[in-house]
């Protein structure tokens, strides 16, 4: 699909059914697939008769509706994606889809209220079902040269309001000594893959836990910072590399940290730019936005627009 931008999409959406086409040729690019049965038969298209295809409420509904050959089900381009059985036109659900996807630094639920005229809990719903459809990755384990770390994120405990400030924790390391959100970032080397999740600490076997969940240790190697978590099972990796950065060593040769480094610094700027504070309760959802657009970040603006759009609903 050639290069668009929000202009041209514009002009290229005037109506609900050029909507589903548009998105039809994204998900389907002219085979429609059942997502029953995942048959690419050729399908029955539902032509509507008379003034349109009624709604049990009355109204005319411009959905374009296809019938399956071999389990003779019906469907759209819409089942089984975040967009089943929305209420909202299609038109907007596609313009902030490009907006999610093109934003280096993301958009607010508050700004899509009022660029789109939506409620503010429809605004929200979209984002987080769009964000939980971005943080649908591949079954695969990741396999190469893996880069960890790890950051801590929210403000300051002392600058906390409505409540007793908490106290830093006693009888632990240093970067551990916080009651801020630590947040484990994997990225392969190789492939540009990025992986981030909540965890509740950093020690060595919740470190081992997140890890081995996500990558081929025996046929990987892990480089990391001179953190003592991951010196408990460094050795099942192939190697293990480190870089010190109490003695102000950052690179050193190929080995360095600091491509995970780059995705906690656009991560924050974004967090406090845009979105200003994040619960602890839905950190992970804006980090599978941030691990989508981090991941895609060779594609240009149409191709991530298409690759985000076609994963499976990922929320209620």
């Amino acid at each position: 699909m050639p290069r668009i931008t929000i202009t041209e999409l514009a002009k290229q959406l005037p109506d609900e059914e050029s909507a589903y086409k548009h998105l039809e040729k994204m998900r389907w690019n002219g085979k429609p697939v059942c997502p029953h049965c995942g048959s690419v038969n050729e399908h029955y298209f539902l032509t509507p008769q008379g003034d349109g295809r009624k709604t049990r409420t009355g109204t005319i509904s411009t959905r374009r509706v296809w019938k399956c050959k071999d389990c003779r089900k019906q469907f759209s381009v819409t089942t089984g994606t975040i967009f089943h059985g929305t209420r909202v036109p299609l038109q907007i659900w596609i313009f902030v889809l490009f907006e999610m996807t093109a934003n280096k630094n993301g958009i607010a639920a508050r700004e899509i209220e009022r660029k789109y005229g939506v409620a503010p809990k429809t605004a929200w719903l979209m984002t987080q079902k769009t964000r939980a459809a971005m943080g649908n990755r591949a079954p695969h384990m990741m396999v190469g040269t893996i880069i960890a770390d790890e950051t801590w994120v929210g403000g300051d405990p002392k600058n906390r309001h409505g409540g007793e400030i908490p106290q830093r924790i006693k009888g632990k390391m240093p970067n551990q000594r916080t009651t801020k959100t630590p947040v484990l970032c994997l990225i392969n080397k190789e492939t540009g893959e990025a992986r981030s999740a909540v965890i509740t600490d950093v020690t060595g076997t919740t470190l081992r836990k997140h890890i081995s969940e996500s990558v081929d240790m025996d046929s990987s190697t892990l480089i990391t910072d001179e953190g003592t978590g991951y010196k408990t099972f460094g050795h099942e990796f192939i190697a293990h590399e480190t870089v010190n950065h109490s003695h102000h060593e950052y690179v050193r040769g190929l080995i360095s940290s600091n491509q995970a480094e780059n995705y906690f610094s656009q991560l924050k700027r974004s967090i406090d730019g845009t979105h200003h504070s994040i619960s602890k309760e839905h950190l992970n959802r804006y980090l599978g936005e941030f691990d989508f657009r981090y991941s895609t970040c060779m594609m240009d603006d149409t191709e991530r627009m298409g690759c985000s759009s076609t994963r499976r609903r990922g929320c209620g």
